[in-house]
């Protein structure tokens, strides 16, 4: 059934694109490339299965630990990849026998109530099911008692109250949350080979992705160089409606992020922190829209290094000796990804592995795959998703133990 969903999907996909670029206000190559994922990771997740695992086994007894689904799962979901992270948890839970609930951000109903629509023709009633409403339907869901499990992605505060609430009945509960992304780049680097792949990870969506670059740490042998690059590059990159071509930053998605990123510069203007690139609300503009800024070198202890901005803005930080840049970069309540970019592999994964992170790239970031597990270290999260790992959160563990005498 769920190839058959997969399929019913593809077929509405031109549909599903341009809602997610009205709805969500992304440009509509990130909604095709949204959509092409999905689709890509629901076939990957059929051909996926928690098996057996036989633990001991000898002339007397046979161990055998079993994985039975939970029950009835509920996925909530964020607003900046309805589609991508609201299938990311619909393909486990029903491949390892779950039902499942989504319930989608009120500022992105319409997407995942689509996937609901298309769910219907495929599956027997209640097995999907997407209900939409407003802040207070979430506490509903959480503190429901027959409801088995909650996988939710979002913010740091939400998901805090989101355990506060399924402690209630012990239910289990995996949390994708925000993040605060260092990127460490040793002196070694091609700059000018880089830079447009970094600028692209730190940019794309706006900036509204928990896993994207915040902080770009650069070694002072190549800081201004590398400074001015950048900079040189933003100022390329197109910002406007999501339907007009080659646009890579579209409007902030709600008022809330809008107002917040809005607070964050008045901040930038306060503490006289120096700009690179100063950005511009485009307030004469019918959606939110803000173009790139880059701060240069700000206080490790400012209030720009410290919170995830969550939209296009970046720091640039200069650093000496690797000691101190890995401090730096852990020095962080969160710790959802990282990367080390050098042309020196040896030294990059060296590094790598003394970052905090639950996913940690060398020369890339925000690189996901459905086989492959993610989730946060410290205040990122708890529990993973996707992968092996991921499936096994929808599921019980029995021990199973079988005496032959």
């Amino acid at each position: 059934m769920l190839v058959a969903y997969t399929d019913a999907i593809e077929a509405e996909r031109e549909e599903l694109e341009k809602l997610l670029v009205k709805e969500s206000g992304k440009p509509l190559e990130l909604a095709k490339t949204e959509l092409d994922m999905s689709l890509r990771w629901l076939r990957a997740f059929t051909t996926m299965e928690v098996k057996d695992e036989v633990l001991d086994d000898n002339e007397d007894r046979t161990i055998t630990q079993t994985f039975p689904p939970l029950g009835v799962c509920c996925g909530i979901v964020p607003w900046n990849w309805p589609v991508l992270l609201g299938l990311g948890k619909v393909g486990p839970a029903l491949i390892t026998g779950n039902v499942i609930i989504v319930k989608p951000s009120p500022f992105t109903p319409y997407c995942d109530l689509k996937l609901g629509e298309i769910g219907t023709k495929t599956f027997p009633p209640g097995v999907l099911q997407v209900i939409s409403g407003d802040d207070s339907l979430g506490p509903m869901l959480t503190e429901h008692p027959d409801i088995d499990k909650i996988t939710f992605t979002g913010s740091i505060e939400t998901g805090k109250r989101v355990m506060q609430s399924c402690a209630k009945t012990l239910k289990s509960v995996t949390l994708e949350l925000g993040g605060n992304d260092p990127a460490i780049i040793c002196d070694d680097v091609d700059i000018d080979a880089i830079v447009p792949k970094i600028a692209t990870l730190v940019f794309l969506n706006s900036g509204q992705i928990c896993m994207l670059i915040k902080r770009i740490y650069v070694h002072e042998n190549i800081y201004d160089k590398f400074r001015d690059a950048f900079v040189t590059y933003a100022k390329t990159i197109k910002v406007g409606d999501g339907f007009e071509p080659d646009v890579l930053i579209g409007p902030l998605q709600n008022s809330m992020q809008y107002e917040k990123l809005k607070d964050l510069y008045k901040s930038v203007n306060t503490c006289n922190w120096k700009l690179a690139l100063e950005g511009r609300i485009v307030s004469e503009s019918k959606g939110y829209f803000v173009t790139p800024s880059i701060i240069d070198n700000p206080p490790e202890d400012s209030k720009i290094v410290v919170e995830e901005p969550f939209g296009p803005i970046v720091l640039l930080l200069k650093w000496s000796s690797e000691d101190e840049v890995l401090d730096r970069a852990n020095d962080s309540k969160c710790g959802l990804g990282a990367s080390v970019w050098s042309k020196d592999l040896d030294r990059a994964e060296r590094m790598a592995r003394c970052l905090s992170a639950g996913s940690v790239w060398i020369n890339s970031h925000f690189d996901v795959a459905p086989n492959v597990p993610f989730g946060g270290h410290k205040w990122s999260g708890i529990g993973s998703e996707w992968g092996m790992t991921g499936l096994k959160a929808y599921c019980n563990s029995r021990s199973l133990w079988k005496w032959k005498k």
